[in-house]
Parts: C-alpha cells; sequence; structure tokens
C-alpha cells in the first residue's frame, strides 16, 4: 500500500482553515492533511467588533478546530521556519518545545499583521485590533475611560477620557469607531454625574471619504449614519503624534484624549520574506492556480499571497475575507489535483458586495450590487455572516436576540491588561518578531 502524501497548511485563519477543511472532504483520509496554527481555534474577524462591544461572547466567535475540521490533524504551534529546498518546516508549539516536519505539499496561508506606521508615540499609547485579547482588552478600556471620568472632579481631565480617537475608516474602524460609541453610550446611561458630559468619537482617515472600498453611495450612507449620531469624520486626516495626553492630528489640532485606536489596515505576515521567495509589496507571488512559480509542490493564499485576479488583468486580489475563504477552497482543489485527484482551475472570483455593521440598527450593504442601508442592510449583514460563520451560528443568533431584549452590562471583566496586547507589527502570537 502506497504511502499516504502529507499535505502541511500553515495558518488557520480563512484561507488556511478553508483550504484544510475542504481538503480533507476532497481526498477522504487518502493524503495526510496538517493544519499548523497557534490557537486551537479559527477567529470569525468580521464579528470582533460586537465582542468589544459587548454584544457578543469571545466564545461565539472563536470556532474550534477540533470537531470542525474533521480528517485535519492540527498542530498547535508557530512555523519558525521553512527549507523549501529539502520540504522540511521547524515549528515550535506553546511551551517552547521545537520540531521538524516534512511535507509533500505546503499551503501558506499566515495572513497578516498590524500595519505600523513610524508616527511617534504611536506604538506605546495607541490600541490595535486584530485579537480576541485586543477587542476584550479594548472593551475594559472604554468602560473604564467612563468610569474614571465620573470619578474625577477635574473638567479637562473628564473630558479627555471622554474622548475617542479612531485612526483608519475602513471596514474594521468604521465598525470600531459605531460599535464604541454606542457602548460608551450605555455606560454613560448608568452614571448621572456624567449626564451632560458629551460623548466625543472622532475617525480619522487619511481618504477623501470612509469605507474607501464600497462605492459612493454606502460610503455617504454610513457617512450620513454616524454624523447623525454625533461622530466626528475626518477624512484627509491622520495622527502626526501620540503622547499619554493626547493626539495631534496632521490638520495640527491637538485632541486631549486616553484612547487612541489604531485600526489603519494591514499588511502580509513578515514570515512570507524569511522563505527567500519573490514577492508583491511582502506577499508571496503566485500564479493563477495559487501555485508559487518554479516550486509545484508549493501553494499560496489569503492575504500572505500575491494571486493575479483576473477579474482585473494586470492586478492583485484584494486582502479581503472574501478572497481568503474563497482562494482557500480553490487551493484545495488544486493542491488535490497535484495528488491525481481532479483537475486543477485558475482562480477567479467577482465581488458579490460587502456588508458593514454600524451598530443598533443600522448598516450598509451592496449585495450582488444592490445599495442596502438601514433594518433591510442590517437583516442582510447579520444573515450573511451567519451563512458565513463556520460553526456556533444558533449561539450568535442567541447573543443577537438577548442584546435586543436586554440591557447591555457596562462591567469591566479585567482580563486581559495593556502589556499583554502591545500594538505591534506581528501576529498576537509572534510577539517577539521585530516590527521592521
Amino acid at each position: 500500500m502506497a504511502e499516504r502524501k502529507r499535505v502541511v497548511v500553515v495558518g488557520g485563519g480563512f484561507a488556511g482553515f478553508t483550504a484544510a477543511r475542504t481538503l480533507a472532504r476532497i481526498t477522504r483520509g487518502t493524503a495526510e492533511i496538517v493544519l499548523i496554527n497557534p490557537t486551537d481555534y479559527f477567529l470569525y474577524l468580521p464579528l470582533l467588533p460586537e465582542v468589544a462591544a459587548g454584544i457578543l461572547d469571545p466564545r461565539k466567535v472563536a470556532i474550534p478546530l477540533s470537531g470542525n475540521c474533521p480528517g485535519v490533524r492540527h498542530l498547535l504551534a508557530t512555523v519558525d521556519s521553512v527549507d523549501v529546498q529539502a520540504r522540511r518546516l521547524t515549528c515550535t508549539d506553546p511551551e517552547g518545545t521545537s520540531r521538524e516536519l516534512e511535507y509533500d505539499r505546503l499551503v501558506l496561508a499566515v495572513g497578516s499583521v498590524n500595519k505600523l506606521l513610524p508616527i511617534p508615540g504611536v506604538a506605546d499609547h495607541a490600541h490595535g485590533f486584530r485579537s480576541i485579547g485586543e477587542a476584550l482588552y479594548l472593551r475594559d478600556h472604554l468602560i473604564r475611560q467612563i468610569e474614571l471620568a465620573d470619578a474625577s472632579d477635574d473638567p479637562e481631565e473628564r473630558r479627555a477620557r471622554c474622548t475617542f480617537v479612531v485612526v483608519g475608516a475602513g471596514y474594521t474602524g468604521t465598525e470600531v469607531a459605531a460599535q464604541g460609541q454606542l457602548l460608551t453610550r450605555d455606560a454613560r446611561r448608568h452614571r448621572p454625574g456624567l449626564s451632560d458630559q458629551p460623548l466625543r468619537w472622532i475617525l480619522a482617515d487619511l481618504a477623501p471619504r470612509i469605507l474607501p472600498e464600497l462605492d459612493e453611495h454606502l460610503s455617504r450612507t454610513a457617512h450620513r449614519t454616524l454624523v447623525k449620531r454625533g461622530m466626528e469624520i475626518r477624512t484627509g486626516t491622520s495622527v502626526s503624534e501620540a503622547t499619554a495626553e493626547g493626539v495631534k492630528l496632521s490638520d495640527g489640532e491637538f485632541v486631549p484624549t486616553r484612547s487612541l485606536i489604531w485600526c489603519v489596515g494591514v499588511r502580509p505576515d513578515p514570515f512570507v520574506e524569511s522563505l527567500g521567495l519573490p514577492t508583491e509589496k511582502g506577499r508571496l507571488l503566485t500564479d493563477e492556480y495559487l501555485n508559487v512559480p518554479g516550486h509545484p509542490e508549493l501553494f499560496a493564499c489569503g492575504d500572505a499571497a500575491a494571486v493575479p485576479d483576473l477579474t482585473n488583468p494586470g492586478q492583485y486580489t484584494a486582502m479581503t475575507a472574501q478572497h481568503a475563504s474563497r482562494q482557500g477552497k480553490r487551493v484545495a482543489h488544486n493542491v488535490a489535483a497535484s495528488l491525481g485527484m481532479g483537475r486543477r482551475e485558475p482562480y477567479k472570483h467577482g465581488d458579490l458586495g460587502f456588508v458593514v455593521d454600524l451598530g443598533g440598527v443600522k448598516a450598509a450593504a451592496n449585495p450582488l450590487g444592490v445599495p442596502l442601508s438601514g433594518l433591510p442592510a442590517k437583516a442582510v449583514t447579520r444573515g450573511y455572516h451567519l451563512l458565513a460563520v463556520p460553526g456556533g451560528r444558533a449561539r450568535i443568533a442567541g447573543n443577537w436576540l438577548l442584546d435586543a431584549l436586554l440591557p447591555r452590562q457596562t462591567v469591566q471583566l479585567d482580563l486581559v491588561h495593556g502589556q499583554a496586547v502591545p500594538l505591534a507589527g506581528t501576529t498576537p502570537e509572534r510577539p517577539d518578531e521585530p516590527t521592521g
């Protein structure tokens, strides 16, 4: 009996999780599928702002790998290096034990990390938003500022603690600002001493409009919704300096605040550069089959891969969850084809539309190009997430129902401290890597 081929998938995000699960289903035990990931769950990132807002329990967005990836062997580890020529990699588990692993096929889906800019003070005073730990810390931080403002007799301190600055008005930044604003309103409602204290939220981005990834109609809808709530939107604006006392904006204004939330985007995991293979802006170059040229055994997908966009010749696919999950499925079929099961096909995916949750009953969406806002958009947004999340749908829907019926609990859990989630240009599981 021929020995089973070993396929190793590195990374358990949208691309890696989908690739491993799909490949196991295709091969049906004829190949050994190994998924290497530093956590034992797949994180459904689009719902993380609702974790920070206290709407969803963090376990609802952490989909266990065990039970949701049948036929896949999971190694709880971080990959340190890959010897492409020898087809061997080295990884380290959470207790520091190192091991080597040989492979017949390798799928790199290591994803992306925070994008840091060389702005004085940002790394020391800003809060990132890429992990469950960061979401839980941010929730505590926002509630803490309201509580400390209520306890202070200094009007200037109260004003600073009730001012919040979010930098980056893409999907994540816009949703974090929208959900965070509603959370702080709920927290203030229970503190009569702050009844006359305004809550100031600023959403800043260098782009000419918020949500630049969306068409202008949806961007205007979101802009109008947030402004109506009192959000200050500063387009063409960024941060020039951050201090413990506040933030200096690029337009010259100094904003006293204790809350700088960094959502400027992501960049490919720096691990890609260590491979010594051709890259494009930090992303590993592949062909339209998600195969690394010159290495028939090596595949890449997701944010860490520069995949030709066949719907926009000359461009590479955007770093979105939509592309990552669909590339994961396609790479699984192409890896199986390389093992003699099926036929490989190029990756081609058109835009199916996007959804943005603006908190409360508000949202913006354009499913299949149809622009929606308000309650219809909210229904589409939540329906999309329930269809897209690979597990725990009933629990998520249950949390949404309870949030609609019951008052939100605005208490600090104090589970994650600031030093445990420093803003760094690494994944939360690679805290010791240089930020570049």
